[in-house]
């Protein structure tokens, strides 16, 4: 009895699933956002990343704020054609000089939109950018003017805390990451390979 009960609750599952994907019948390219105040927004960006290399899809990546140190997926993405452009001041709290922070991110951002318009590029990611906009070192106009014009069939991924509300209406899918506990919080540094 226990068995056929699961077969039938797993057919009335499969059958949910099936319309559910018989539904969706649009095919373009996605906006994702990966925000919140927990680990994992970048990591997260870059499994997508990673995934989209495999199938043999050219992505590109802008990284504002993570400045020039080693950084893992730029060593393991870069070696199979992904484009990587980082903004050069690193952390803004290192720096404090809003003027070089602002002329770095517009640099920075003169490559962004390139890639925003690359109709070759399926997969841009804008890492960090949310900080861009909430410290105005990068107008939210500037950014939603490039994101509409984008090519049709070419997703992006923005990630970084306290994303703008105007990013999350317009972006197709949204998660947010939730701190429930973190390592760094109980005084044990951050590790290569692990934490970037």
């Amino acid at each position: 009895m226990g068995d056929d009960r699961h077969q039938q609750r797993q057919q009335r599952l499969k059958e949910q699933v099936d319309a559910r994907i018989a539904a969706a019948t649009e095919t373009r390219g996605i906006m994702m956002v990966f925000t919140g105040n927990g680990k994992g927004k970048t990591t997260a960006a870059f499994g997508t990343a990673l995934r989209a290399v495999g199938h043999g899809k050219k992505v590109g990546v802008i990284q504002f704020i993570k400045g020039e140190w080693p950084n893992g997926e730029r060593n393991l993405l870069a070696q199979h054609g992904v484009e990587f452009q980082v903004m050069s001041t690193g952390f803004t709290w290192e720096t404090q000089n809003r003027a070089t922070d602002t002329a770095a991110c517009q640099s920075v951002w003169q490559h962004a939109m390139r890639m925003l318009a690359d109709d070759t590029l399926d997969l841009v990611l804008l890492d960090e950018i949310t900080y861009m906009v909430s410290m105005d070192y990068l107008s939210l106009d500037d950014l939603e003017r490039a994101l509409a014009a984008r090519p049709a069939h070419q997703s992006v991924i923005l990630t970084g805390r306290g994303c703008h509300r105007a990013l999350i209406e317009r972006a197709d899918t949204v998660t947010e990451m939730r701190p429930v506990k973190h390592a760094f919080d109980a005084g044990i540094q951050a590790q290569q390979g692990i934490d970037w």
